[in-house]
């Protein structure tokens, strides 16, 4: 999993309340089990006409000033609905490393941990000053400080964000739950070689 450490990037607001999973990825695209490839279905039925291939030029990330976003600033209770990892998958494939909102829903925060993207849970007041520099477009940027747990804004104002320890860890080495596991990988082949020797039958 790539680390995220720090990142400076272009922030795409969307100020929309329970944008859940449907919105994120549509149905249509969970038949694939690749982690790759969906970041061109991101916000599909937000981005594209019926057909599928004409932009819609009102939607954030069709605007020239947002194509290249890292980072959203969005609603309160984001990534709701269904617990399709495929969710986390779009985001990032397209090139969103962080997501910033007042609140998420349990599953979606947790699976953005696992492939590597950051979500940031701010105040109401924090959110409105990001989604205000984030209005700004592509001669605004913000700075995401995940070690220091800071983001700076293009004015020098910084808001500070709370992340559990372990989860922090993960992301700044880059390691998801396989890579956390395989980290213990000598205490699990000491407990595997003792359980052989004391109990031969299993």
């Amino acid at each position: 999993m790539d680390k995220f450490t720090t990142l400076t990037g272009v922030a795409a607001p969307l100020p929309l309340i329970n944008i859940d999973t449907d919105m994120i990825i549509p149905k249509q695209y969970l038949k694939t089990i690749k982690r790759t490839g969906l970041g061109s279905a991101l916000f599909a039925e937000m981005r594209f006409e019926e057909d599928g291939v004409t932009e819609k030029p009102e939607f954030v990330l069709n605007k020239d000033a947002y194509r290249n976003a890292s980072i959203i600033v969005a609603g309160d209770n984001f990534g709701c609905g269904s617990s399709r990892e495929h969710a986390p998958w779009a985001l990032k494939d397209f090139g969103i490393r962080c997501v910033i909102s007042t609140s998420f829903a349990d599953i979606f925060y947790n699976n953005c941990f696992k492939n590597g993207i950051l979500p940031v849970v701010v105040t109401e007041e924090q959110l409105a000053a990001l989604m205000d520099d984030a209005d700004r477009g592509s001669n605004a940027t913000i700075t995401v400080d995940l070690e220091a747990q800071t983001i700076s804004g293009p004015d020098g104002g910084t808001i500070s964000f709370d992340i559990d320890p372990s989860r922090r860890n993960a992301l700044l080495q880059g390691l998801d739950d396989v890579g956390l596991t395989m980290e213990k990988g000598e205490a699990i082949s000491g407990f595997e070689s003792k359980m052989e020797a004391s109990r031969p039958w299993i």
